[in-house]
């Protein structure tokens, strides 16, 4: 298991470097979108991230798979960043590379990140709410939200927006009420 520290010191070097070639060619965007795709497919994959973990497998089989991972549509600097990474034996971090540049992303789009958690998957005018809410709360210029779905929420959503917190889910209002008629 990886350290959380070290793995932010390694992944915040690469992520600006990457963001420093994706401004200079105007490919902040597209970028932004393959960072979600590669993200996506890794932590929906723990085979994908134990075969890039592994140190045993070569280099070219590793290269081999990224390359029919991406899409024809990839960009060459992509590419080419995600081979500099196996090269460097360091395409294990690929996923915090990818959720940090993510993140400078929305810092350069004055964007934040809401995560939701739902007991059932949010309407468009529920996720219309959550957006006009969190944007109040933060002066942010836009907002991308993370949906999560838990069941034991039983109603409501949670709502957490950097430190921030916002429970509105049936737990959280049961527990409050619990708590002050404990009291």
């Amino acid at each position: 298991m990886k350290s959380t520290v070290a793995t932010e010191e390694i992944a915040a070097p690469y992520a600006q470097a990457l963001m420093s070639v994706a401004q200079s060619n105007n490919l902040t965007e597209a970028f932004g979108d393959d960072a979600r795709s590669i993200v996506g497919l890794l932590s929906g994959s723990e085979d994908l991230r134990n075969f890039f973990d592994n140190p045993f497998i070569q280099i070219d089989t590793k290269k081999s798979l990224v390359n029919r991972l991406l899409s024809d549509d990839t960009n060459a600097f992509m590419r080419n960043f995600l081979m500099l990474l196996v090269d460097r034996k360091r395409i294990s971090f690929l996923e915090p590379i990818m959720r940090q540049y993510l993140s400078l992303l929305r810092e350069l789009n004055q964007t934040v990140l809401a995560e939701v958690t739902s007991a059932i998957p949010l309407s468009e005018a529920q996720e219309q709410a959550v957006i006009e809410k969190v944007v109040a709360m933060t002066n942010a210029r836009s907002v991308e939200l993370e949906k999560k779905v838990n069941s034991d929420l039983i109603g409501g959503v949670i709502i957490k927006v950097g430190s921030q917190v916002i429970d509105a889910s049936l737990r959280g209002q049961l527990r409050r009420l619990s708590l002050s008629l404990g009291s």
